[in-house]
């Protein structure tokens, strides 16, 4: 299963990108690189690893501030145009970017094409939870407005994901709501949980709360996916990690207010140390665009080495668990669905 990489994309790249592929490439994993050739090869001679990796070349690069409409209509020289494309040709097998988001997306969909029967692609990520388990929270991005009927199609491919990476038969489907109750929330919401709980392909069990989230929807006994509309979702995401490190940082200052603020941060270290791990965006690797022809998978623009290897080792063990096969088997359900 060979994996390419945007390997000009991100705030630190090539040196990042290259350092996370040799370290994927150490674990077993096969990753190609695509970018400029002579860029590339003279970073595997810094960083001691000469013709370690296989390279596609890619003469151009998309910016990272450059508009997702400009990349599309832009030349096809770029890397992100010339590793998707390697993607359709079956050159790779995945293709993962951690360079411009929307430049990926709006590729994506220009080069591949969504699945049958999908109106949009999502972006879904995998939370950890507090009982060591991960929840698919999905869309977190690639939409800010979505139609009741998408964040059923959300579901759906969500559903497929977790069935497919996870082996779970039946994953329990939730909407993030601002109350379990069926009424409470936006007119998207009640509009989308009223299809969900009519939709017999889902094993949809209602309505949790943002609070909820992460400790996987115990309000309604544990969920393996919640669904949402972009907009929520990234502010939900962002939100989160904004907290994390506030939290992080106001612990750090506050023991240093005393000795005895020092002793007590030096008992709680470790588990402080374990909370923000598990946490750890760069710890999860990518998140998939889920509803385009082909497995796309979009890291963090600051990854660094250990993210970028754990996003190429997340996009591995989806590809070598048939997610793609799943996931098209699931938009089959959707367009036989609709053509009902």
């Amino acid at each position: 299963m060979a994996i390419a990489i945007d390997a000009m994309g991100g705030d630190d790249a090539p040196t990042s990108t290259v350092a996370g592929a040799l370290i994927a490439r150490r674990a077993g994993i096969d990753v190609t690189l695509v970018g400029d050739s002579a860029m590339l090869e003279r970073e595997l001679i810094k960083q001691g690893s000469e013709g370690a990796l296989d390279i596609i070349h890619a003469p151009e690069t998309v910016p990272m501030d450059e508009h997702a409409a400009l990349s599309v209509r832009g030349n096809r020289r770029t890397s992100l145009w010339v590793g998707i494309n390697s993607l359709k040709n079956g050159e790779i097998d995945a293709f993962l970017s951690v360079g411009n988001t929307g430049a990926a997306m709006a590729t994506a969909l220009m080069g591949l094409g969504r699945l049958p029967g999908i109106e949009r692609p999502a972006l879904g990520g995998l939370l950890p939870t507090s009982d060591g388990k991960q929840v698919m929270f999905l869309d977190i991005g690639a939409n800010a407005d979505a139609r009741p009927s998408q964040l059923v199609q959300f579901a759906h491919l969500g559903s497929a994901y977790m069935r497919s990476v996870f082996n779970i038969q039946s994953p329990r489907i939730a909407l993030l709501s601002i109350g379990s109750e069926e009424t409470k929330g936006s007119n998207l919401v009640i509009e989308t949980h009223k299809l969900l709980t009519v939709e017999k392909h889902l094993n949809f069990v209602g309505n949790v709360e943002a609070h909820d989230i992460l400790s996987r929807g115990s309000a309604v006994g544990g969920v393996d996916v919640i669904v949402t509309d972009g907009f929520t979702g990234n502010m939900c995401i962002k939100l989160g990690e904004g907290i994390l490190e506030t939290l992080i940082s106001s612990l750090r200052t506050a023991a240093e207010d005393s000795t005895r603020a020092k002793i007590g941060g030096l008992l709680l270290s470790p588990a402080l140390q374990y909370t923000r791990d598990n946490l750890d965006f760069r710890k999860h690797g990518a998140v998939m665009l889920l509803g385009v022809q082909g497995p796309i998978f979009i890291g963090h623009g600051r990854s660094d080495s250990t993210a970028i290897a754990s996003a190429l080792t997340t996009a591995d063990y989806a590809i070598k668990n048939n997610v793609a096969l799943a996931l098209d088997e699931e938009a089959r359900i959707i367009n036989s669905s609709k053509n009902q």
